[in-house]
């Protein structure tokens, strides 16, 4: 195997997930250039079972060991690719850290992506996942995602359409097994269009005392919200927002607002659906703070998960279950998680 591979066996997980829980994958590969995939890919203990990839781990919980070798992009490089008229696409390889990608394209003077600074994980997962924070979604920068494709050798270029976006949703997230997102390129803009009155970032601009705010100064305040409402994962184990917001039926929505007045409703993906806060239900449920062991929720926050120090991924897991089907109960509304469960099924 060339230098750009390095393939570790029974690996441990402990420090390649966000969350810290122990677990250990049969074989895991590091891939420093994506070129090198399809000879990787093509050795029997690789093409027997589909790899899992992953990036930073911030998507993942480990509720066993995975059962499948484990596959790594960690290439780093940025570059811009074309450029005209204050546009430009801005090319990263999917091993790229996200807040610092977000950072680096605002000090290069492109605006865009300041709503999603400082989400943690790779550029590579950034498309699969949809990411979204404060009325931003990833989708609306995407200009196409590189892909290599496992059972054909070929490597795809996706256009945004291609990939099927919906909220935190993908073509990449519906066939997990088919592509391996090995970059992803970005239409930027140097004229900014800020997005604002979303979930305090103006609130949080005034407290800071600006007034005409730049893209970099947006990020800034994210970065500061951010930082209060969410435990930082290097410090208190956790994966962000555990729960996707539920989107349902505009007559439940209807029917729950008669006797729920306070609940906060946004528009849906269409005219007869809404989005709910999964945070708010489950704070209506008595969850934020609540601990199990070393199993919980944030006191700051009731969407996120957290491993106080030795929790296990199962642990984690059936407390999810537990909120869920307790907001189910109460409120006729089915919530479901953000990441990736492996070694379980929900």
């Amino acid at each position: 195997m060339s230098e750009s591979v390095r393939v570790l066996h029974d690996a441990p997980l402990e420090t390649r997930n966000t969350f810290g829980v122990a677990a250990t994958a049969p074989l895991l590969a590091d891939v420093r250039d994506a070129a090198a995939l399809p000879e990787l890919l093509a050795r029997p203990e690789f093409s027997a079972r589909a790899p899992l990839v992953i990036g930073g781990g911030s998507n993942l919980l480990f509720a066993g060991d995975p059962g499948m070798p484990l596959l790594a992009l960690t290439a780093h490089g940025v570059r811009i690719v074309a450029e005209h008229d204050g546009h430009a696409i801005v090319r990263a390889d999917a091993g790229v850290p996200w807040h610092g990608f977000v950072m680096r394209t605002l000090a290069d003077g492109f605006a865009g992506l300041e709503n999603l600074a400082l989400i943690p994980g790779t550029v590579g997962a950034a498309p699969i996942q949809n990411i979204g924070a404060y009325g931003v979604e990833v989708r609306e920068f995407v200009h196409a995602v590189e892909a290599f494709e496992p059972s054909t050798g070929q490597v795809h270029r996706l256009d945004a359409q291609a990939c099927k976006f919906a909220y935190r949703d993908s073509v990449f997230k519906h066939e997990p097994d088919r592509f391996i997102v090995t970059a992803v390129e970005f239409a930027l803009s140097r004229a900014p269009s800020l997005k604002l009155d979303y979930a305090g970032i103006g609130d949080e601009l005034i407290a800071m005392g600006i007034a005409a705010p730049t893209p970099r100064q947006v990020a800034e305040a994210v970065i500061a919200i951010r930082r209060r409402k969410l435990p930082d994962p290097a410090v208190l184990g956790n994966a962000g927002s555990f729960f996707k917001n539920p989107i349902v039926p505009a007559a439940l929505v209807e029917a729950l607002q008669a006797e729920y007045p306070a609940m906060p409703v946004f528009r849906g993906s269409d005219a007869d659906t809404r989005k709910l806060s999964a945070a708010w239900f489950i704070d209506a449920c008595g969850w934020k703070g609540h601990r199990d062991g070393d199993a919980g929720v944030a006191p700051t926050h009731a969407l996120v998960l957290v491993n106080h120090g030795r929790a296990t991924g199962q642990q984690l897991l059936d407390l999810a279950r537990r909120i869920a089907e307790s907001v189910q109960r109460r409120f006729n509304v089915a919530i479901e998680p953000e990441p990736r469960v492996i070694g379980a099924d929900w």
